[in-house]
């Protein structure tokens, strides 16, 4: 089962645009800017997996000033004020936001994980048994931000 068909680059587009504007732009000054297909560095990454009628991954990725940023923005703090336990917690519910809004437009079945969060380029952490379906890449402040789909190509899982 393709996911591409349930969720479409627009679905996704769309649900983290909503996610923009609740928690991290609130005010309309700084939005996410998508540049297109353009694959950038990350320096850290949140992932949630979802199970059971499909199989696969949301990724939330960006540079460590995105993510500094946005945990400000969440937590309603000043950037200097941010911690690395700041950081993780919000790239995390981010994923999970996003994730779960996913999930809604799967079919019954699907289960999503806990957020998983690596404070790392993105080399750290890769899905070989999964393939890129879907992602909005883009610029926030001056920053990369993406947020990718990813679907298992394993038989089995899939099954």
């Amino acid at each position: 089962m393709s996911v591409e068909a349930l969720v479409s680059a627009d679905d996704l587009a769309e649900m983290v645009e909503q996610v923009w504007v609740s928690y991290l732009d609130p005010e309309g000054v700084a939005p996410l800017v998508p540049n297109g297909e353009v694959k950038q560095p990350s320096e850290v990454h949140s992932t949630v997996s979802i199970t059971g009628t499909w199989h696969g991954h949301l990724v939330y990725a960006s540079s460590r000033e995105a993510a500094k940023k946005a945990a400000a923005a969440f937590l309603a703090m000043e950037p200097d004020e941010v911690g690395q336990e700041d950081i993780s917690d919000v790239l995390g519910e981010l994923a999970n936001i996003v994730g779960g809004n996913v999930k809604a437009m799967l079919p019954a079945g699907c289960f999503l994980s806990l957020p998983t969060v690596v404070l790392a380029p993105d080399t750290a952490s890769y899905y070989p048994a999964a393939e890129r379906i879907s992602g909005l890449y883009g610029i926030w402040d001056g920053e990369p931000v993406s947020i990718s789909m990813w679907q298992s190509t394993n038989k089995e899982a899939s099954a």
